[in-house]
């Protein structure tokens, strides 16, 4: 995760950074897609989610690896991404982690331990299964994390994943971010048993719930989880918090009334963390106010650094998708031009 220079050595304070990291650049990428500048028709932004992010991505390791749903741009700069890469990447732009061919829901970098962002809901999870098992084999400490929404837990895929991890005693933590909704379907209207951790134990796994609010807990249950997952004991770890908008950048939550958006808006992880350095006295309301500019400023050169790269170029779109010793296949207009000097 990248390090952030505070007037502190507090762990909160460098937390509080990262998160506001995160708040900062979902808003910088609503205005992206507001300005038609985003490659694609869906955004899913993970405002309310960042303690989530922020609290296992601090407790993994280098060498660790992960996949996200498509609300995952929080765990990705959580775990050390750049966000100009990000946000030119999100711009289809050929400066972008998949040189413009993933967006905002198929990013992935495998150096930084990415195995690739999934919009198919449940999607990436049994990647780490996978994972986990080449880890074993290869005899190292690496977990591989899953980070999925509450409604993938309505996925088979899910379970069957469980289930093989803990029969193999995988290094795996499964991470669910419960942010109440899965889409426009609140979890209490989607299963009869909105306890999700309870689901880890019929299958051999350590379940565990904690307050998605506070980065400081969620930091603290997941290094747990993780030094036993390292140890051959996965784990099923849901992180309760707040979705503060709807499912896409274009939901306007109609499902959902403004007391309860109001309320739900008042469990702000990165508010809570901010009072609590105040109260502590580990900071000043001063001094995170000029982190807070700092990350602003950081933040809006990624929007410039996006709008400045270069487009794609058409010759290089089988880059990427096939082996590299394959010679790439012949271009529709090149097998007609073919095709018509034969006839002549």
């Amino acid at each position: 995760m990248k390090h952030i220079k505070t007037k502190t050595n507090s762990q909160l304070a460098a937390h509080y950074a990262m998160m506001r990291r995160i708040r900062t650049f979902e808003e910088r990428v609503g205005e992206l897609f507001v300005r038609g500048e985003s490659a694609g028709s869906m955004l899913h932004l993970s405002i309310g989610e960042e303690a989530a992010a922020v609290g296992v991505g601090s407790a993994m390791r280098d060498g660790d690896t992960f996949t996200t749903h498509h609300r995952g741009h929080g765990v990705f700069l959580a775990r050390g991404a750049d966000p100009r890469l990000m946000m030119a990447e999100i711009a289809g732009k050929e400066s972008g982690y998949c040189s413009g061919k993933g967006g905002s829901m198929h990013i992935a970098d495998m150096k930084l331990g990415h195995l690739g962002a999934n919009a198919i809901v449940g999607g990436g999870i049994p990647t780490v299964v996978g994972a986990g098992l080449a880890a074993r084999h290869k005899k190292s400490d690496a977990v591989s994390v899953a980070f999925f929404g509450d409604g993938a837990t309505g996925q088979g895929i899910l379970y069957e994943s469980m289930n093989m991890t803990a029969l193999w005693q995988l290094p795996v933590l499964f991470v669910c971010i419960n942010n109440q909704y899965g889409m426009g379907t609140r979890i209490d209207n989607a299963t009869a048993v909105p306890d999700i951790h309870k689901r880890a134990a019929p299958f051999g796994l350590k379940g565990a719930s904690v307050d998605g609010t506070d980065v400081e807990s969620v930091t603290a249950i997941a290094g747990e989880m993780l030094t036993d997952a390292r140890a051959g004991k996965p784990g099923l770890l849901v992180v309760d918090c707040y979705r503060f908008f709807g499912h896409a950048r274009m939901d306007k939550s109609p499902y959902r009334d403004d007391a309860e958006e109001v309320e739900g808006r008042l469990r702000d992880p990165v508010v809570k963390a901010r009072q609590t350095l105040i109260s502590r006295g580990e900071i000043s309301g001063g001094s995170l106010d000029e982190m807070d500019q700092q990350i602003a400023a950081e933040m809006d050169a990624t929007i410039d650094f996006a709008a400045n790269s270069r487009e794609p170029q058409l010759d290089s779109i089988f880059e990427d998708v096939y082996d590299p010793k394959t010679p790439p296949p012949e271009s529709v207009r090149g097998r007609l031009s073919r095709i018509l000097r034969q006839t002549r």
